[in-house]
């Protein structure tokens, strides 16, 4: 079975097109609206990558990797963002909840390749 992958934004077309764009390299992917979504699928059915978007509608990625850490602890969490933020400053906040961040607008193929060396670790 392929790789599961969890996709957390309030956008719908972040969302398909991050769905299209894994399908297509081969990964199952479950995509959902809300921080309520993302709970109850890692407790049903736990992937083996969450992507969040940092800014939700009810709450944010930073806030999502917590809740998610408290039930899954090693479940890796790449945030993407439309926000700059500083390397170092941001591993000193987030510590080892994020795995990775990316930029909203890379390439989906920067996007996939993060994926790959995530799901390999």
């Amino acid at each position: 079975m392929p790789p599961h992958i969890l996709i957390v934004d309030d956008e719908a077309t972040i969302r398909e097109v991050l769905y299209e764009a894994l399908v297509c390299a081969g990964y199952r992917v479950t995509p959902v609206a809300s921080v309520e979504e993302a709970l109850r699928t890692v407790a049903a059915d736990t992937p083996g990558l969450v992507i969040t978007d940092l800014q939700l509608e009810e709450s944010d990625g930073f806030e999502l990797a917590d809740q998610i850490k408290a039930v899954a602890p090693g479940l890796p969490i790449l945030l993407l963002t439309g926000v700059l933020f500083d390397d170092q400053a941001l591993q000193a906040t987030t510590g080892n909840k994020i795995a990775a961040i990316i930029e909203k607008t890379a390439p989906l193929s920067r996007i996939v390749e993060e994926v790959k060396r995530l799901l390999a670790l």
